[in-house]
């Protein structure tokens, strides 16, 4: 290797992460490498499972922790915030603003301050307002009390004016709205608890409706607006709407399991998220059903996942049904081992 060639090594572009521990974080971590790309990847509390690679820095960082923050974005080109905390229990309330909001902040701070090229934001349709029924949502919607039932939600709205704000101080941003989004994460939590849920024998289920989407399809859209001149834009990431029915019937059969036959009513969602509600306020554990979820899981809400298709005219969303087929294989994997 001659000088020149060295000293581009030594100047690769860095791209970095935070929230890389989780299923996003990882996916997209993977999906840089793969390209070539250099990456610091971060995390706080739970430790990034993911193999060792040349171009791959693995660091320690909260988030909350300005100068530790600072710190590590110095040689940093654009940044990926993909760290964020989904909860509908009323104890983590504070937390939610920490994480969502003040987190974001700080690195809306340090990445106008290091003079980074470009930010990429996951933020939430919770941030839209996705309560509004009888008519599709798009980028134009915006968080309202009367809109959206969470505190998660206003969390993820608030995070996204910080980012109109560092655009405001000349940051490139975008931000990316996902639906919920699904791939072979740890199954014990977030939106992969589904699948748990299902192979275990859930036999509930709510014929609302929301949108999903394939973690990898997240990942290639993120990077995609990263790599393009877009800037100071939103985009609803989003394949398909149906009904939680039709989801859960779909991993059923991917795990060769029995369908769900119970429907739930309203009724009975009311009485279970009470219950919960006291078991919380005893045990102190987060409730498996809120008065949030329990609305959300009735609710049909549609999301126009047009303005991604226009701005990225050859992008193709992975079928639904391929996508569970996938995350049924890779979750059953695991099991096995």
């Amino acid at each position: 290797m001659n000088a020149a060639q060295s000293e581009h090594v030594i100047k690769k572009e860095v791209s970095l992460v935070t929230g890389a521990a989780g299923l996003l974080g990882i996916e997209l971590v993977n999906q840089l490498l793969a390209k070539g790309v250099k990456v610091k990847a971060v995390y706080n509390k739970t430790p990034i499972k993911i193999a060792n690679h040349n171009l791959l820095q693995i660091v320690h960082c909260d988030l909350l922790d300005v100068v530790a923050l600072e710190e590590i974005m110095e040689d940093v080109t654009v940044v990926y915030h993909c760290a964020g905390m989904v909860s509908f229990s009323p104890k983590s309330k504070n937390v939610l603003y920490k994480v969502n909001v003040e987190a974001t902040a700080n690195v809306v701070n340090a990445a106008v301050e290091a003079g980074v090229k470009k930010m990429v934001h996951v933020s939430s349709v919770a941030a839209l307002g996705r309560l509004k029924e009888h008519e599709s949502i798009n980028e134009k919607s915006q968080w309202t009390v009367e809109t959206n039932n969470s505190v998660y939600g206003h969390s993820k709205y608030l995070g996204e004016l910080e980012v109109w704000r560092g655009v405001a101080e000349g940051l490139n941003a975008v931000i990316v709205n996902p639906t919920i989004i699904l791939g072979p994460g740890n199954w014990k939590e977030g939106s992969t608890a589904i699948f748990k849920n299902i192979y275990d024998g859930f036999n509930w289920y709510t014929e609302g409706t929301t949108g999903f989407v394939d973690v990898r399809d997240v990942c290639r859209a993120m990077i995609l607006l990263m790599e393009s001149t877009i800037t100071a834009e939103r985009f609803i990431i989003s394949a398909e709407n149906t009904t939680y029915k039709n989801v859960f019937n779909l991993i059923a059969d991917a795990f060769k399991k029995k369908r769900p036959i119970n429907k739930v009513t309203p009724l009975l969602a009311s009485f279970v998220w009470r219950i919960e509600k006291l078991k919380n306020i005893f045990s102190g554990r987060e409730p498996l059903i809120t008065k949030e979820t329990a609305a959300t899981a009735f609710a049909k809400v549609y999301f126009d996942n047009t303005k991604l298709k226009k701005h990225l005219q050859d992008f193709e969303y992975i079928p639904l049904k391929e996508s569970i087929e996938y995350t049924c294989a890779m979750l059953t994997e695991k099991i096995i081992v």
